[in-house]
């Protein structure tokens, strides 16, 4: 009886100290529960759906590139062609503005089409010779 008198007060002692335990138990090896979650602040919650969206990203873009495929190939290429062509214009005005460049080129754009002229186009038997010269050029690109 004496016995189940002092564990009564050495319970009452625990308890009145805020901690409840067996005399002679090891307590480091006993489960514990986790802190109680404090509750998320606006920030939080935002951080944390920004953080979950970046983490689905690239599963999202893949999907996107994979139903879009073509339609977004037609589009660079539609892009690239339109940026192609605006530089080519550029290149051609700033050599068109070096002073007498342009009319060297205008002069030898002038002889290569006379001598184009002169050589293929004046006799028939050129004209034949051409025409084999580009079917021969036609069949070896397309394949017969």
């Amino acid at each position: 009886m004496e016995t189940e008198q002092q564990q009564r007060e050495s319970i009452n002692a625990s308890l009145s100290q805020g901690t409840l335990a067996i005399e002679g138990a090891d307590t480091a090896n006993l489960p514990k529960l986790p802190p109680a979650s404090e509750p998320e602040s606006q920030w939080q919650q935002i951080s944390r759906q920004i953080s979950h969206y970046l983490g689905q990203l690239p599963e999202y873009l893949s999907s996107f590139f994979k139903d879009y495929k073509q339609p977004l190939i037609t589009v660079g290429l539609i892009l690239a062609a339109i940026i192609t062509a605006k530089l080519v214009l550029a290149v051609l005005d700033a050599i068109n503005d070096i002073p007498l460049l342009s009319p060297l080129l205008e002069l030898i754009g002038i002889g290569y089409a006379s001598w184009f002229i002169f050589r293929y186009l004046l006799k028939a038997s050129t004209r034949q010779e051409l025409a084999d010269e580009i079917q021969f050029l036609k069949n070896q690109f397309i394949g017969e």
